[in-house]
Parts: C-alpha cells; structure tokens; sequence
C-alpha cells in the first residue's frame, strides 16, 4: 500500500564523502555511485569536482552547486531545505574528508539539528596519513588544523599546546611553513622531534624527520606542495618541571667534565630539588632506552 499525496515526505541524507589528496585511484568505490545517484552535488570547487568525475568514468545525475568557506554560511540553510525534501545531498571537498578543516562543520550540525540522516563515504585523509609515516606515537593524538597567520596569535596558539603530551598535527600553507616551524622552535624546543610531510601520495611525495631546529633551517630554504606537519608530545615532567631527558642530559654534561656517575647525579639532583633516587631513575632508564634502540 503506497501512501496518498498528504503523507509527509521522509527527509533526505547528506553524504559526506572522502576524496584523493593525491591519486585518483585512490577514490573509494562508493564516491563513483554516489556521485552518479546523489540529487544535489555540493563541491568546493565544482571544475575540480566534475574533472575527478570525469577521471573516475562517472557522469554526475544531480545537480551541482558550490559550497566554499565564501559561502557556506548562505548556503548551507538552502541545502537543509533540500535535505528536508528527501534530497539526497553529497558534499566534496577539495581533498580529504569534508568538515576536517573543510567546509562540512556548519551544514552538518544544521542537519542533525533537523534530525537528518548524515552518513559518510570514508576516503584519504591527510592527517591519519602523516601521522602513520611520522614514525612518532599515534596513540593519542590531536588535530590542530591550520595555526593564525599573524605572528604573535600564531606564537601564542603554539604555547598554549607547549605541554601537551599527545602528538601534535597541523596543516600549513609552504610560505608560511618556515614561520610556523621557527615558532615551534620556540615554543616547543629545538630538539622536539617533528615530522614535515609534503605531497602525500602525489609524485613528490616527501616525508622530513628530525628535531624541529634541524626542520626549521631545512623549511628557511624554500619548501613547496600541500605541508602536513606532526610533532612529538611535550616529555612527561618531573614535579618541578624539569624534564628526564633534561636530568640525564644534566648528569652527561658533569660525567664529560670527568665526575663520577654516583657524584654527578648527587650533584644534578640538589640542584633540581629531588631525590637522588628520581635522577638515577631517569639515568637508567635512559640507559635502557639506548640498548633496545636497534
């Protein structure tokens, strides 16, 4: 039994949908039949999005429209409207995940405000991408998307994070990367270890490891592509806020200078207010690291 013309309509579903940062070829499958299906196509850049239908083999059925950062706010209540009619809305980005320092957050909220179904087509993500090539923890990690442009807000973002003990992702735009990487320098400590991950899955693609000083003097050269930088967690701290690397570091500089291990760690401990037992423990432990370190 069909319902009559009076009964309300079921509201439609936005599809977020993945994108390729790099090659085509790795579009998920399902973007190629919702591309084709979806009533109302909304991209962030329209010509990009119909060449990459055009490369997967598809002919979009819908409609298309641009949605941007210039315009999603105006957009956005005109997309519900037809989401709320039983559209089927797909929403693309220019790469990557939509919403994920995209375009995406407000017509998400907007749907679920309105109690519509909002699914996702997983796809490439720059972030889970550079983290994985990182070669630092990706346990616990955060996503801080693009820092402030200007030099103060973008040094003080930065201290904010100083101590925070999960890995740090950005994006960064290349002309500014040099900046951006001489701030965390500041902020973090020049031997902070830090990965710049450049043209992920393109041609040129280029993953830079090492501590953020030795990244810095490589950015101040000239770096170009699409820049996702990780960086270390901040060191668990001793209760006075002197880290074990920095107590062990304490204890070599006394052992060089020709002082016992036993006396130099006396030394190093009266001078950070601790327990012997603390600087010894930071010792080993340290010395331990070294051995299992291939």
């Amino acid at each position: 039994m069909t319902g009559s013309a009076d009964s309300p309509q079921s509201p439609g579903t936005l599809v977020l949908a993945g994108t390729p940062i790099g090659a085509v070829s790795d579009a998920p499958p399902r973007l190629a039949q919702e591309l084709a299906v979806a009533d109302v196509v909304a991209a962030e850049d329209t010509r990009r999005m119909k060449r990459l239908a055009q490369a997967l083999g598809v002919q979009v059925g819908g409609r298309v429209v641009s949605y941007f950062e210039g315009n999603e706010a105006a957009r956005t209540p005109e997309l519900v409207e037809a989401l709320a009619g039983g559209s089927r809305v797909l929403l693309v980005t220019d790469a990557g995940m939509p919403s994920v320092s995209d375009p995406g957050y407000r017509l998400v909220a907007a749907a679920v405000e309105r109690d519509i179904r909002v699914t996702a087509v997983p796809g490439p993500s720059a972030v889970l991408t550079a983290l994985a090539l990182s070669g630092l923890p990706v346990d616990r990690f955060c996503f801080e998307g693009f820092l402030p442009r200007k030099a103060g807000e973008r040094l003080s973002r930065l201290k904010d994070v100083a101590d925070e003990r999960r890995t740090l992702v950005y994006f960064e735009a290349p002309h500014r990367l040099d900046d951006t990487l001489a701030a965390m320098v500041e902020a973090f400590g020049e031997s902070r270890r830090a990965a710049v991950c450049r043209e992920l899955t393109k041609t040129y693609e280029e993953v830079k490891r090492g501590p953020l000083k030795e990244l810095a003097a490589w950015a101040a050269e000239g770096v170009r592509g699409e820049i996702t930088v990780v960086v270390e967690g901040a060191p668990e701290k001793s209760a006075d806020g002197i880290t074990p690397d920095e107590l062990v570091r304490r204890v070599q500089v006394r052992e060089e200078a020709g002082e016992r291990r036993k006396e130099a760690i006396a030394a190093v401990a009266a001078e950070a207010g601790l327990p012997k037992r603390d600087v010894f423990d930071a010792v080993v432990a340290a010395k331990n690291a070294a051995r299992q370190t291939p």
